[in-house]
């Protein structure tokens, strides 16, 4: 997939690149980031690359990830950038790397993002958000990192209590623990704990991002998320498939609404605070999301019951909407609605599709 053909994807990159924030922060600094080629540390790469062309920021980016060949293929723009250096590692084994010398900012996104992850994968999931984030976090008290950034989850709140409509940074709802699906919200939580110990005990400056359900057209194909599901099957031409009722009522955010956000709070936000990254314009029910896909498209929604395995990676919030105001108290504003930014998704997916 080579997303540097596509101008909509470019402009969505030189964008974020042009916002008003303290960029001189960056200046000549290195910046180390898990789960490179993920949906949003991808984007972040081509944001920073792109402002080092621009801007001459020259700032480094140690980009780590399990597969060496897939990051050359996902970055091939950037290949032969001497600040953009791929290491290949997992992050639940120890990281030594001593002659990198100073890192300035370290950001842990690597994680099992979606339901079939949850459910094949349980034991993985809890490592990479507990253990590997350990190691990022004593990898970055080890080269005085100036901030950590620990990309958390809307899951963290758990289920509405029925209480309120939005979930605020303090608020938490109920999570029955002793269940397998629980191993993504509970050792989410558990790494902020683990971010909070380190600056206390260690003095280690941290900030935590709190993502809602993000999607955009670095999305892997293989992603078992509803919303990315819904994508794929209508850039191929499908009808979406719904595989409950489509009640739940939850927040999204494009891509590079999400990192734009994670950016201001890397660079403005306070130590030790977490920070939704959510707008109300960007809120929707799942079924509501269905239609407006399939109606982009020129498709129908279908109903099915998901199998046992997808089930049992589904979430069982069924209200799950972020307060965003404390972030816009940093300065922070999306540019995509949920339409808009669907529609943008879809445009250029589809382009990338048929080009293939």
């Amino acid at each position: 997939m080579n997303l540097y053909t596509s101008d909509l994807y470019m402009e969505d990159v030189y964008s974020v690149g042009s916002l008003d924030l303290p960029w001189d922060k960056l200046q000549g600094k290195c910046l180390l980031l898990s789960g490179a080629t993920g949906l949003l540390g991808s984007f972040l790469v081509d944001v920073i690359m792109e402002k080092n062309i621009s801007d001459n920021l020259n700032c480094t980016v140690y980009a780590l990830g399990r597969n060496e060949q897939k990051a050359k293929e996902r970055f091939s723009k950037h290949s032969n950038d001497p600040n953009l250096i791929f290491i290949s590692y997992d992050v639940k084994e120890p990281f030594f790397r001593d002659n990198l010398g100073s890192i300035d900012y370290v950001l842990h996104l690597a994680s099992n993002t979606h339901p079939v992850q949850y459910s094949t994968d349980p034991i993985g999931t809890i490592t990479t958000n507990i253990i590997g984030l350990q190691n990022m976090l004593e990898f970055a008290v080890k080269h005085n990192a100036t901030r950590f950034a620990f990309a958390s989850s809307n899951e963290i709140y758990g289920e509405n209590r029925g209480d309120v409509e939005f979930f605020d940074e303090d608020y938490c709802g109920y999570i029955n623990s002793n269940t397998m699906r629980a191993g993504y919200p509970e050792s989410k939580r558990c790494g902020e704990a683990l971010c909070q110990a380190y600056k206390a005990q260690k003095g280690l400056d941290v900030v935590i991002p709190r993502f809602t359900r993000s999607y955009g057209p670095t999305m892997l194909r293989t992603d078992t998320k509803a919303i990315s599901q819904f994508i794929n099957k209508a850039i191929q031409g499908e009808d979406i498939i719904l595989k409950s009722s489509g009640n739940q009522f939850y927040s999204y955010t494009y891509m590079a609404d999400a990192i734009s956000g994670l950016i201001r709070i890397l660079l403005c936000g306070e130590s030790g605070e977490a920070y939704n990254i959510a707008d109300v314009g960007s809120d929707i029910t799942l079924r509501d999301l269905a239609i407006l896909i399939a109606r982009t498209t020129g498709h129908n929604v279908k109903y099915d019951i998901p199998d046992d395995v997808e089930k049992a990676g589904y979430s069982t919030a069924t209200k799950a909407r972020l307060d965003g105001t404390k972030i816009r108290r940093l300065g922070w504003k999306p540019k995509f609605d949920i339409r808009s930014g669907i529609e943008r998704t879809i445009q250029i997916c589809s382009s990338e599709y048929l080009e293939r």
